[in-house]
């Protein structure tokens, strides 16, 4: 009877089908991941709009012809608004063809939030946000035509004569650098793009559609290639969604680190001094000089120790690393010197200099773990179109640390760098996040240094670690270092946005590339583990998301001016310096206010400024000695002394500011 099911089995090529709880189901070969979906609830079918199966993205219409892993997609999956997403951007290149005869498109992925599509537009034409509204209405209508989107193989050689019939040089070159055999076009309604896959169902699934900004973009990214039209978009399944997107946009205006970055004197940027090169004004350097020594008093109890190093290298350097090799052509060229072929580069990265201090002298199993701390400032030549404020520069400084420690310290050592980041995070206010697992991508070997024994140790180390500490984590391929897996905080805003705050990784290579050693208990040479960690990542990026995320009210300890006096008129500015100096024998920063302006002008000034307290005096307060004290916001607290105000301050810091 086994035997008999066996050969029915085969006889009518059924299919066995892993989902993600772990059930297996079997149908007959040729399902489509839909037909799974409708196998499981009717419901379920109705919202899955992409899949992937073992590991491939496919359409919801795919043929399966093998027994594999499947995942559905809906909206909710990042997944699912990635195929939507993408879906969209067909849509809009169609609409587009129609509005602009001539156009030449060339790629429109997907991003994070929405999706882009980069064109070049006939001569002569132009996009401006006066045409959004026409290409959305055109967009829309084709959307609600319920075109279903359609995969089909294309010969090379058909797809070269489509495009050169096209004139269409970008889209030549796309599938010159194509295998033929791999080239595949997505149709839908009369609409054809050359695209790899990943789409919805059909068009009708869209229902709101936003062109939200124009912009230039080089062909690949490369300044010596034709500039491109680049048109941003994003698009939802209900109207309502799309409405509440636009209000957090709104919102984030508002929030913008480069606005309020202004606003309260922290930083600006210079054309003379060079893009990307942020000028950190008094008070953005005193923020974050508390921000550094916060970290740093936290580093001397987990047993850290500064160091400094230079910020140019010997190339040769960072050849050995292998940071030339895999970042060379994104850096600043080599600075040559004088002396034949000596050549230097702007340090890209502080790990290869902590390397050469631990090799300066030799260390004992019993001296270990050494942590070398520094905030070390590095350069990136990034590209002059993905420059953004503090968030994309060329220059900014890491709160970069290298932990080595011995194969059996490890494991401990990583739960202590979680305990440490977790720390900064929650004492700025970053309660919400996830913790990201990064590994390799097991079908790009050549994208990662090191011996697969080495980096299965350090993936293994990492994930144990989180599971350990009890975090809500993900493991994403493809994310790790080139020179090993790391642990990143994925941290969401007050918007809900997400952002990648803080990094620790796990490197059994660099100690290998550099020859680092200690002796063991046995006498014997032994290569150390490498820890790289940064639960900053960068003051730059930090300070830009922590403006974004508190919208410029920053906590208590850290803020620039904790109080700014407002005397009433000129006679009451002796009392007004007589309460600054009481405030700063109490260790709270604060400023006056003299100017000859109103008091209703100096009070939203000192809104916009978000200082957190404002210090009122007039006659009655000079009188008795004490503060009409109003707080950011429009509270007023009343009138008080300032011994109490010093105590009321002292006690909102010690409640927000916990010590390691």
């Amino acid at each position: 009877m086994v035997l008999y099911l066996r050969l029915l089995h085969v006889y009518i090529k059924m299919i066995k089908v892993s989902l993600p709880d772990g059930s297996v189901k079997e149908f007959n070969k040729g399902a489509t991941p839909m037909d799974v979906a409708m196998s499981i609830s009717e419901g379920l079918a109705r919202n899955v709009i992409s899949a992937s199966f073992n590991n491939t993205v496919v359409e919801t219409k795919t043929a399966l012809q093998e027994d594999g892993s499947l995942v559905l997609f809906t909206w909710n999956d990042d997944a699912g608004k990635k195929a939507f997403w993408h879906s969209s951007s067909h849509i809009v290149a169609q609409a587009l063809e129609q509005l602009y005869p001539g156009i030449n498109l060339t790629i429109g992925p997907a991003i994070d939030n929405g999706f882009y599509y980069d064109v070049e537009l006939p001569e002569g034409k132009v996009i401006s946000d006066k045409d959004f509204s026409q290409i959305e209405k055109t967009a829309l209508e084709i959307a609600r035509g319920k075109h279903d989107f359609n995969m089909r193989s294309v010969s090379k050689a058909d797809a070269l004569k489509k495009y050169r019939d096209e004139n269409n040089p970008y889209k030549v070159e796309l599938i010159e650098n194509l295998e033929d055999g791999s080239i595949t076009f997505c149709d839908h309604d009369s609409f054809t793009d050359l695209c790899r896959g990943g789409h919805i169902p059909n068009t009708g699934i869209v229902k709101a559609i936003k062109i939200l900004s124009v912009a230039g973009a080089y062909w690949r990214g490369d300044e010596n290639k034709p500039q491109l039209t680049r048109l941003y978009g994003i698009s939802f399944p209900k109207q309502k969604e799309l409405t509440e997107y636009l209000e957090l946009l709104e919102e984030a205006k508002k929030r913008d680190h480069r606005k309020l970055g202004k606003e309260m004197e922290l930083f600006t940027f210079s054309q003379k001094v060079g893009q990307g090169l942020p000028l950190w004004l008094p008070k953005g350097a005193a923020l974050r000089e508390r921000l550094e020594n916060f970290l740093k008093k936290a580093q001397k109890k987990a047993g850290y120790e500064m160091v400094v190093t230079p910020h140019i290298g010997q190339k040769e350097l960072y050849v050995t690393s292998g940071h030339y090799a895999k970042y060379g052509e994104d850096s600043f060229q080599p600075i040559k010197t004088p002396k034949m072929d000596e050549e230097f580069l702007l340090k890209p990265m502080n790990c290869p200099h902590h390397c050469e201090i631990y090799n300066s002298k030799p260390f004992s199993y019993k001296e270990l773990p050494k942590r070398f701390a520094e905030f070390g400032t590095v350069y990136r030549y990034e590209q002059s179109g993905e420059l953004h404020g503090l968030t994309r520069v060329r220059g900014f400084t890491q709160d970069d640390a290298h932990i080595f420690c011995t194969p059996d310290q490890l494991d401990q050592e990583f739960k202590d760098v979680i305990d440490l980041s977790l720390y900064v995070l929650n004492s700025l206010g970053f309660d919400n996040f996830t913790a990201q697992v990064s590994v390799r991508d097991l079908s790009k070997p050549e994208k990662y240094i090191g011996s697969v024994e080495n980096w299965e140790k350090a993936e293994n180390a990492i994930i144990n670690a989180a599971a350990e500490k009890g975090l809500n984590y993900v493991v994403e391929a493809g994310e790790a270092a080139f020179y090993g897996p790391k642990l990143d905080f994925m941290v969401k805003d007050a918007l809900g946005r997400q952002w990648q705050l803080g990094t620790i990784q796990v490197d059994y290579n660099l100690p290998e590339r550099f020859e680092l050693s200690y002796k063991g208990s046995d006498n014997q040479s032994h290569r150390p583990v490498m820890i790289h960690r940064a639960p900053f990542g960068s003051m730059e990026r930090f300070i830009a998301l922590l403006l974004e995320h508190t919208g410029g009210n920053f906590p208590l300890w850290l803020t620039p001016e904790q109080a700014v006096i407002l005397p009433v008129s000129e006679k009451h500015e002796k009392y007004a310096e007589k309460v600054l100096n009481s405030l700063e024998n109490a260790e709270i920063r604060g400023l006056v206010d003299s100017r000859n302006e109103t008091i209703g002008k100096k009070i939203r000034e000192a809104e916009m400024s978000k200082i957190p307290f404002m210090l009122i005096v007039g006659d009655q307060e000079a009188q008795d000695q004490t503060i009409s004290v109003r707080q950011h916001g429009g509270e007023e607290i009343g009138t008080i002394s300032v011994e109490d105000f010093a105590q009321l301050v002292k006690k909102e810091i010690e409640t927000t500011l916990k010590p390691f």
